[in-house]
This record gives C-alpha cells, sequence and structure tokens, in this order.
C-alpha cells in the first residue's frame, strides 16, 4: 500500500481508462466501431474538422477489448518513474510524450511517401504514446549496464515493430521513445565496457536471426510493403538467420575473424536492398509489381545497416585472440611472486597465490593471480603490491580480461578490492575470515573454557605439541600424515578441494609450518598447516589456518589443542595475527539481507553433509575471532551462471561426473535426515 501511495497519477490515468471503457462499453465490445469513435479519437482529419479536444480525450479509450491486455502494463514505466521522480515528472513525460507522438503525425501528410500519407490520415486512440514516453524515460533510471540493455530492447522492439507491422500505433510508440532519447541522452553505448558491447553484437545478432525466420512465417504490413505468410523470400532469410547464428558466438567472445565476416554480410545486404530500392524506384522490368516479395528483404537489410554502423563504431572490441596471454609480457614467476609478498606484504589468503594453477599477471606495479576457468578468469584474494597500487592493478586487470573475452571476478576480495573496482560492479559475501589478535592473548576466563580444558587434558594424556615443517619429519610421520589425509579425502566422495583449500603438497612449501600432535605412542593424532602472513619488509605479521586433520579414534579435543597451542607458540614469535581463514557460506546477514541470506543459508543447509561449513564456523568461534568480510566481486547477475561454473571447476578441477553424482546423492540423504 505504501509503494500504491507514491504513484497517485498512474493509478489516476488507469482508473480513468477502465472508467471510460465502462461508461462507453469498451471494455467488451470494440470501440472503434462506436458513434463515439469519431468525436474523440484523434488524428489529421479530426483536427481538420476542428475536433481540437481529440489529442486529450483520445488518450482515455482504446480501439479493441484486448488492447487493454497489452495497454494497462506500459503504466508500469509509468510508475516506476513516479515512484522514483514524482508525480509532476511522470505527467510531464506522459503528458509531452502523448501530443508529441499523436501531432507529430501530421508532419507526415506533407512527405511524398504513401505509406507516410497513410498513416497521417488514420484515426487512432489510446495512451501508448505517453507509456511508451515513460517508460523510455524510467530506464534512465536503471544502473548499469542494465540501462543500456533495456534502452536496446526497447529501440529493438519499435524499430522492428514499425519496419515490419507498421501500423499507426507503432509509429506512435516510435516517435515517443525516439523524442525521450534526444532529450534525456540516457543512453550511451560508447561508455560500456568491452564486455558489454559484445554482448550486445551477440544479443543483435541472435535477435536478427530469430527476426529473419519471424517475419518470413508471420504475415507483415511494414513501412516498406505487405508480406502474407510464408510467402516472404525464405531462401534469403534463412541464410541470413544461419550466418547471424553461426557469427554470434564469435562475436560474444571477441573475435576478429567473426567480426570481419559479420561486417562483409552486413554490407553485402546493404548493398543488395539499395539495389532493390532503386530497381523499385525506377520501375524497371515490372519489378513494382513484386513490392510485397521484396519488402522483407528491405526491411531486415535496413536492420543489418543499423548493426554495420554499431559494429563499426565499436570495432576496437573485437581484438580477443585464442587462449590470448594476459599482462604484460614475460609472466611473473612464482619466485616474484613470493618476493613481491615478502617485500610489500599481503592479506591472510595471499600466499595461497603461490600455489600451483595459478597464474600471474604483471601490471604497472603489482601482480593479480588468478586462474582461468570455463571462460572466467578468477582472482583469488587481493591484488598483490604496493597497497596505493590497488585500485590500478584492478583496474587493469579487468581491462586484459575483457579484451581476451574472458569474465573477470574477485573472490575472496576485502574491503579495499570492494572499493578499486569499477563503479556498478556488485558484490556478494562469500565467508568471513576469521582473525584471531595475538598480543596479550591469555586463555582466561569463562568464554575460554573449552580450550583451556583441551590443554589441561593435554597435558594430562601426555599428548606433545610440535611446531615443524613437512621436510624436516622423517619418513615414518610422513606416512602417518599422508594416511589421515587420504582417509578423510576418501570419507567426502569428491576430491581434496583446491584453490584456497591447500593439501600435504602445498604443506611441503619451506614457509608453511606444521603442528602436529603426538601421542605417548607416537601416533599423529592429528595435525594443521600454517601459512605465511607477511606484513612487509620480510617480516612475518602473521600465520593462515590451511589444512586441519585428525586420526580416527585419537585425541578427542585434538583441533582445540593444536590451534589453542600454535597461537601460543606464534605469539610467544611475535606475531600479530592468527587467521582460522574463512568458512564458505556461513555469513551471518542482518535481518534485512533478502534474498541472498536466503540462497546462502539454503546452499550451506545443502553442503554441510559434505563439507561441514556451518560445523566448522561453529568450531572457529570457540577462538572468540574478530571477523572480516570476504566478497565475490562481479560486474553483473548475467556473469554468475559462468562464475559459478568456473568456481566448481576450481575448487574441484579434477572432480568426475560420477564424484558430483555420489556427492548428489549424499547432498539428498543430508536433507531427508
Amino acid at each position: 500500500m505504501r509503494v500504491l501511495g507514491r504513484v497517485p497519477a498512474t493509478l489516476t490515468l488507469i482508473a480513468l481508462l477502465l472508467v471510460a471503457g465502462v461508461v462507453w462499453q469498451g471494455l467488451w465490445q470494440p470501440f472503434e466501431d462506436s458513434s463515439t469513435f469519431d468525436v474523440v479519437a484523434y488524428g489529421l482529419p479530426a483536427l481538420s474538422e476542428g475536433r481540437w479536444w481529440t489529442p486529450v480525450t483520445g488518450t482515455f479509450f482504446v480501439t479493441q477489448p484486448w488492447v487493454y491486455l497489452l495497454t494497462l502494463p506500459t503504466f508500469i514505466g509509468m510508475g516506476f518513474l513516479e515512484f522514483r521522480r514524482g508525480s509532476r515528472v511522470a505527467l510531464a513525460y506522459f503528458s509531452v510524450g502523448q501530443l508529441f507522438a499523436v501531432l507529430f503525425l501530421l508532419v507526415f501528410s506533407f512527405t511524398p511517401w504513401p505509406w507516410a500519407q497513410a498513416q497521417a490520415l488514420v484515426l487512432d486512440v489510446g495512451p501508448s504514446g505517453g507509456t511508451f514516453a515513460c517508460i523510455a524515460a524510467a530506464l534512465g533510471l536503471l544502473p548499469q549496464p542494465w540501462r543500456v540493455r533495456a534502452w536496446l530492447v526497447l529501440l529493438g522492439f519499435v524499430t522492428v515493430a514499425l519496419l515490419f507491422w507498421g501500423g499507426v500505433e507503432d509509429l506512435e510508440h516510435a516517435l515517443a521513445v525516439a523524442l525521450v532519447l534526444f532529450v534525456d541522452r540516457s543512453l550511451r553505448i560508447q561508455r560500456t565496457t568491452i564486455r558489454e558491447q559484445r554482448l550486445i553484437a551477440f544479443v543483435v545478432a541472435l535477435s536478427l536471426g530469430a527476426i529473419e525466420v519471424l517475419t518470413v512465417l508471420t504475415p507483415t504490413n511494414g513501412v516498406f510493403g505487405h508480406t502474407d505468410a510464408v510467402d516472404g523470400p525464405w531462401v534469403d532469410a534463412a541464410i541470413d538467420a544461419a550466418v547471424a547464428l553461426f557469427f554470434a558466438d564469435g562475436l560474444r567472445r571477441g573475435r576478429r575473424w567473426a567480426w570481419g565476416w559479420t561486417v562483409g554480410w552486413a554490407i553485402f545486404n546493404v548493398v543488395i536492398a539499395a539495389l532493390l530500392v532503386a530497381l523499385l524506384l525506377s520501375g524497371a522490368g515490372g519489378v513494382q509489381a513484386t513490392l510485397g516479395d521484396f519488402s522483407v528483404s528491405i526491411a531486415t537489410s535496413t536492420l543489418w545497416l543499423l548493426f554495420l554502423v554499431y559494429l563499426v563504431w565499436v570495432r576496437r572490441a573485437f581484438r580477443a585472440k585464442r587462449r590470448a596471454r594476459l599482462g604484460a609480457q614475460p609472466a611473473p614467476t612464482v619466485d616474484e611472486v613470493k618476493e613481491l609478498l615478502r617485500s610489500d606484504g599481503g592479506g591472510t589468503l595471499s600466499w595461497m597465490t603461490t600455489w600451483d594453477g595459478n597464474d600471474y599477471f604483471r601490471t604497472s606495479d603489482g601482480i593479480v593471480a588468478y586462474q582461468r576457468r570455463s571462460g572466467v578468469a578468477i582472482v583469488l584474494a587481493d591484488p598483490l603490491g604496493p597497497a596505493a597500487s590497488r585500485p590500478a592493478s584492478v583496474r587493469e586487470f579487468i581491462e586484459g580480461a575483457e579484451r581476451a573475452a574472458l569474465i573477470p571476478c574477485f573472490f575472496s576480495a576485502g574491503e579495499q578490492t570492494r572499493a578499486a573496482v569499477p563503479e556498478g560492479w556488485r558484490s556478494l559475501v562469500v565467508a568471513d575470515d576469521t582473525i584471531v589478535d595475538l598480543p596479550g592473548l591469555a586463555f582466561t576466563g569463562k568464554q575460554w573454557n573449552s580450550v583451556r580444558s583441551s590443554l589441561n587434558r593435554a597435558g594430562r594424556e601426555e599428548m606433545t605439541f610440535r611446531l615443524t615443517r613437512l621436510a624436516d619429519e622423517p619418513w615414518g610421520i610422513q606416512q602417518q600424515l599422508r594416511a589421515i589425509s587420504e582417509m578423510w579425502v576418501g570419507d567426502k566422495g569428491l576430491p581434496e578441494m583446491g584453490f584456497t583449500l591447500g593439501t600435504l603438497d602445498e604443506a611441503a612449501d619451506p614457509e608453511v609450518r606444521l603442528a602436529l600432535a603426538i601421542s605417548p605412542k607416537g601416533d599423529v593424532d592429528g595435525f594443521l598447516s600454517w601459512l605465511p602472513v607477511y606484513g612487509g619488509g620480510g617480516e612475518v605479521h602473521g600465520w593462515t589456518l590451511d589444512l586441519m586433520r585428525r586420526r580416527e579414534g585419537g585425541f578427542g579435543p585434538v583441533m582445540e589443542y593444536l590451534i589453542g597451542s600454535s597461537a601460543r607458540h606464534f605469539s610467544d614469535e611475535g606475531a600479530q595475527i592468527l587467521s582460522l581463514s574463512g568458512a564458505p557460506l556461513t555469513h551471518d546477514y542482518p535481518e534485512d539481507a533478502g534474498p541472498i541470506a536466503d540462497l546462502t543459508d539454503k546452499l550451506a543447509e545443502m553442503l554441510e553433509p559434505v563439507y561441514g561449513f556451518r560445523s566448522l564456523h561453529r568450531f572457529k568461534e570457540k577462538f572468540h575471532p574478530r571477523y572480516e568480510t570476504m566478497y565475490l566481486l562481479y560486474r553483473d547477475e548475467t556473469d554468475l551462471t559462468r562464475i559459478a561454473a568456473g568456481l566448481t571447476r576450481a575448487f574441484l578441477p579434477d572432480a568426475t561426473l560420477r564424484q558430483f553424482a555420489s556427492a548428489g546423492l549424499e547432498l539428498v540423504r543430508g536433507e531427508k535426515d
């Protein structure tokens, strides 16, 4: 009700339209057949006969009862415009758009074009000129890139309707939209990204193919003439449709060859159309008698001409090469990445950028680590290098990825990277980094009971804590660690996850430290791996938890014991923080977070039987960490499907279809339980 209260002008116009339909019976019988139609309908004949009121009165009627089903939804645009900018603005756009569309028809009576003269002499009723003006104005209020996309859909609709089904109402729609387009100037295609320019070309190519087929299968009566169903140049249409569909995907990927061939085919269509028009105007060889056969070809060639102009305008967007290398060459090496981390520091996940599977993009003053999966360039954590260089690194990577026809996104990025992405980018919370501050840490007080109890119990049971490196351990200990890991993986039904989750191979790095819990019998009851977090100047600022593995039947609170003992040890060494890393899908959303929170909660519930993310999050809460939000940063919602596929492959690069199926069955069982 609060929303309805903010759109009184829209509701009033709808009410007047319905009241007129009831009083003059237009809701259930054709109004154009009534005696009142000539009195209220607008057009050149009405004004010539002195009915000056018709541009106003004709607004509140429609020709046929079924037209109400098409007319009433168009008021949605006016309602949105009124909700955002107020009643006066909405009424101004509606009134000016309606009067312009109606009165400008008079101009067509002075042209030598038979079609235009015929439309100027038609009487019509309806508010669609005003509502389409409001729709066009409302599109200017949308955020990018939806503004450009919506504008192109609207322009495509009115253009196609005018060219192929060019009635007086289609002309009114086109005039109203053209007026707002000229006045508001909210359509700025050149300010769109390279990716958006390619996407527009892709959609237009697909639309051209569909229009070619549609106009052959249905009758048309556009500005260039009339055709009956299945009576047009179907061979020509079939070839055009096939060409458009064939090159569409290449345009989406920014391939130069697809752009070149599409431009060539567009030029061919335009030349053929020009020859047809010349023949028709000259009347040579009785061509005039076949006007109906040529009307669709001329109309579609007009669309190809518009497409040609656009392709030439954004030609720089189509320079992508297959498997093109990103960034300045030669690409950075792992050793360079490590050296940059030591000199300038990094975040809690930055050491993961040194793992196998990552590629590196060299920027002006830094390095961006990413993985190329399913057509997506997924950046891991934040760009590396001086903090002041982050905005430039983000911008350069996005531009490089888009030139290579890849979808850029940033996974597990922090607030600073979120602030550095271009305006209009979206963010989605993927995890909360759990950070324990080590200075002054003491496991005293009631809140530390569980951790303190595990440390005391370990002392009573003569457990031994050892902070070491994998290469420094004897062969027997290393084999125990591998056996524990293999048993843990075997229980999951899926291979060990990668990307932000390491394995023993990553733990073999000499800069990674292992925390071992050794029983009195010499067995490893559990172990952790800790990744270094450099703070700049070669100093280790803290440590990030990676692997957590325990032996079945071993010491019960082994994880609390290992984390608590590690925290004490690192604190004594002078480290500042201990990151317990982030558990995906476990962010605590506010009550008004909306559908994102609902979706995340549902996914977490489904995945809990397989990976236990929520259980892990609850476990980490025992150490009373502070939280730093980690984000997925992406351009807009249309990228999410591809990003989801890319992240799946990044986390599970070696998983088979059979393993995915087995995990799916486990999810189903978990939901039933």
